[in-house]
Order: structure tokens, then sequence, then C-alpha cells
């Protein structure tokens, strides 16, 4: 950010961020190269399907908990795999069971495995249940402004639609619905899913999104860090471009520089 403006920190269930950029831990080589891309990344909140990784459960496995540290990161839970909200649910239970308490998750429960498209019924139910227990939810949903203001009242800490299917690497499919969104929300909005390259975060940004998350796509790049660093930079240039407010649109060309007071030759 420039230094003659300091922006807000993202705040999300009353804990300050100083990174807009959300990423994840699957489809990476190893763990080295998770945590060198971590840490280009710049990232301040890591998550990770609670079903399909080790956090000390299995003695002999590698542990996510070397490469992504509780002490330096904000792990963030994720119930990727679950398709049914008694299913989701039990996996955020199992989360703070390992983590020690702790109650921030990312909820996702799935339709089907073709498209892994949010069952927006059994994530309104399963986010209900969990709020109630005391969870910090943060929500996957399709781009419907209806549902996503209806996880909003129930309580829903950030909402999170999808810009286009899982690991399609698409982009914002429908801007207008993420606009809608984000004009009614009164909690962070962040696009989750479908980003595939800088561009396309940065996109995410200048609509107004608080934050983006994402995995695949830094993850399937050929050059995992390189594409972390270059995400980085594209969600603060997405920012700034936001919060500056881009010119408007003319029909009609406007010359840079005025006619009035030049110098005739």
């Amino acid at each position: 950010m420039s230094d003659f403006f300091q922006d807000s920190p993202l705040r999300i269930a009353g804990r300050e961020f100083a990174s807009r950029l959300l990423v994840g831990t699957g489809k990476y080589r190893d763990f080295d190269e998770t945590a060198e891309a971590i840490a280009a990344s710049g990232a301040d909140i890591v998550t990770f399907a609670v079903r399909r990784t080790n956090l000390g459960q299995d003695a002999g496995e590698p542990n996510l908990l070397d490469a992504v540290p509780p002490e330096r990161f904000t792990l963030l839970p994720n119930t990727a795999g679950c398709y049914t909200a008694k299913d989701a649910v039990r996996t955020c239970k199992l989360a703070r069971e390992l983590l020690d308490g702790h109650n921030l998750v990312k909820l996702e429960v799935l339709g089907d495995d073709a498209t892994l498209y949010p069952n927006v019924v059994e994530t309104l139910a399963a986010a209900e249940t969990l709020i109630a227990d005391g969870f910090d939810v943060m929500v996957y949903t399709s781009d419907d402004p209806i549902v996503a203001r209806e996880l909003e009242r129930l309580g829903c800490c950030a909402i999170m639609p999808l810009g286009s299917l899982i690991g399609s690497g698409h982009g914002i499919q429908n801007p207008y619905n993420i606009r809608l969104i984000i004009e009614q929300a009164e909690v962070p909005v962040l696009v989750d899913a479908g980003i595939g390259t800088a561009s396309e975060a940065a996109l995410a940004m200048e609509l107004g999104c608080d934050a983006v998350l994402m995995n695949s796509a830094i993850a399937h790049a050929r050059q995992p860090v390189l594409m972390a660093g270059a995400m980085k930079k594209a969600v603060e240039a997405g920012r700034e471009a936001f919060l500056a407010g881009r010119m408007p649109r003319r029909q009609s060309a406007e010359p840079s520089s005025p006619f009035a007071g030049r110098i005739n030759a």
C-alpha cells in the first residue's frame, strides 16, 4: 500500500489480518513446496482439509503443522469432502479437538463429485448448528445473493461465494452477482474457488471483495512459488484500485491533456 494511504486491516470474527490473500495447502508436491509458496504469498490465514490432513494424529506421516506453524499463521480448517450437514458439523468438531479449541472454520458442503458445487440447503443447516455451538463460520456458498444474505443472518462471520467451479480456473463467471452480495453484506465477502491467474484475483478485489481465497491457482501453476508471489501483488493492486476508484467509462474520447491554456505554435 502506498505510503500516503494506510488501508484498514482485514477483520474476520474479531481478528485482524494484514494480508487479504488466503491460501490452501493441498495439491503441492510436498510440504516443503507448500511452505515456500505460502511464504511467498504473504498470507496470514491458511486453510486445510481436516479429512485429508495429518495434524499429528498419524505419528509416522508428515505433519502440516511443521510446514505451517500455528504460532505464525491462523489455521482455517475446512470441511472439504463433506456432502451432508451432519458430516460437516462432525468434521468441524474434530478440528476443534485436534487444534485445542480452535473455533474458526471454513464450512463447505458439496452437492456432488462432478461439480463440487455447494449444496446450499445442507450448508444452511450446518451453519446454523455450528454457530449455535460457538464456531466462527466462514462459509463457501453459491453466488446467490439471497442465500448469502440468509447465511449472514444466521451469523456467519464471512461469506465466500464461488467465482466458478472449484479447481476450474475459469475466473469470476458472474461478477454482477458477486457485486450484489458485496453491496448487501455487513461481513467480509471473499471470492472462493475458480480463480486461475493473477488478473482474476485483481478483478475480485476491484469488485470490492474483502479478500480472495485460492489453492489450485497457485499449486497447479508451473512454478507455484512464483505464482504465489504474483497473487500477493495482484490482490494488493486490486485492493488499491478499488479504494482509489476507477475512472468513469465514457462513450467518446477525451484528451489526457486539456486544450485550455495550451501554447499555440
